[in-house]
């Protein structure tokens, strides 16, 4: 059985690693081409277009890897059939319920790294990629733009609500152009809080510096006026803590277009929008979709498992190739449009995103099935 494994995972991960290097050269071209036209309009050379373009390789290598799963194992798979190998091996004693298991655990290493990728590279590289196009065309306002944040806290036994504007977030994780309005239970305005630099902890403890703080004291006695009338001061401040529920990761999460989120930073934001009363639909779905997505990769080896059962001589290998590529497109639509019909018919989030891998995975199970029984 290890001589089985070897033979099979040898050949389909070799196929796989062309398959994917094939999809990131040509992605990379594009990428240069694009980035060489914009770092051209601000005097950058080429060899900056070419490594922002770098940047954005890990983000494509985790769009496209279930994709090139699939293609790499049809390729294998139906080489070993068109040269009666994968025949050979089932008169060998391959059943299929072992073929399925050793195919199985390739699919939960590639699985793996996909999930790695997604999670921990394409994001940081990302965020690195956006500091540097900042950089290169002397942009103040980095790609990443800032956000609106809410929280709700009680200050001295009274009810407080705070709408919190974050500017951007600067290379080093601090947050600039920071302002935090304060209304009462009512919803009048009691303060503006405004910082050109904030460092959050984990906690949530905000250290505010260069504050411009405006309070506005309704019912106190203004010098020549009456009481009832609203009084306003402004306060300058070198430095000014501010506790708040909103810690450093909620923040990081706000701060970053959705696709870009890490699983746990997507998780972090929707508990977050859920507590403030906020619609989550949205965050909630990419969060369903982007934790089933590594799981994809069981799909696409399903997919491709029925090729290495077909007649090798009843047709060339460029046909199935075709076949596994039409394949991986229509999953990667279905996936898209699930996610929009769900988002507009407000359908439950994790059946959203669970549901085209279940129905491609119940069809290769199928097709797998018949091909057995009656092939």
């Amino acid at each position: 059985m290890k001589t089985v494994r070897r033979l099979l995972y040898k050949d389909i991960v070799g196929s796989v690693v062309l398959v994917a290097l094939a999809f990131l050269a040509l992605f990379f071209f594009i990428d240069f081409v694009d980035d060489l036209e914009r770092m051209a309009r601000v005097g950058a050379g080429g060899g900056k277009a070419a490594l922002l373009a770098a940047m954005e390789l890990p983000g494509h290598f985790y769009e496209l890897f279930p994709i090139a799963v699939l293609i790499g194992a049809i390729v294998a798979l139906a080489r070993l059939a068109q040269s009666s190998e994968f025949t050979i091996l089932r008169t060998g004693g391959l059943g299929p319920a072992r073929a399925l298991g050793l195919l199985a655990g390739l699919a939960a290493l590639f699985a793996a790294l996909t999930f790695f990728v997604g999670d921990y590279v394409a994001p940081r590289f990302e965020r690195e990629g956006d500091d540097m196009r900042a950089r290169f065309s002397h942009d103040a306002n980095p790609a990443r733009r800032g956000a609106w944040l809410k929280d709700h806290r009680k200050v001295d036994g009274q009810e407080r609500s705070y709408s919190v504007r974050v500017g951007r977030v600067g290379s080093g994780g601090e947050l600039e152009d920071v302002r935090i309005y304060e209304f009462d239970a009512e919803g009048r305005l009691l303060s503006r809080t405004e910082a050109g630099k904030v460092d959050v902890d984990g906690q949530g403890l905000w250290r505010l510096q260069a504050v411009q703080r405006t309070v506005w004291n309704p019912g106190a006695a203004a010098a020549g006026g009456t009481v009832g009338d609203v009084v306003v001061s402004e306060q300058q401040l070198d430095r000014l803590d501010w506790q708040s529920s909103l810690h450093a990761g909620v923040i990081a999460a706000a701060v970053l277009p959705a696709s870009s989120m890490s699983t746990l930073e997507l998780l972090r934001y929707t508990e977050h929008l859920s507590s403030q009363e906020q619609s989550s639909q949205a965050y909630s779905i990419q969060f369903w979709r982007k934790a089933f997505y590594p799981l994809a990769c069981f799909v696409m080896v399903a997919l491709a498992l029925p090729f290495a059962y077909l007649h090798g001589r009843a047709g060339g290998i460029s046909i199935k190739v075709f076949g596994g590529i039409m394949l991986g497109i229509s999953f990667v639509l279905l996936n898209n449009v699930a996610g929009h019909l769900g988002l507009l018919k407000n359908w439950t989030p994790w059946l959203v995103a669970a549901t085209p891998s279940l129905l491609y995975l119940g069809l290769s199970m199928a097709a797998f099935a018949w091909l057995v029984r009656y092939r």
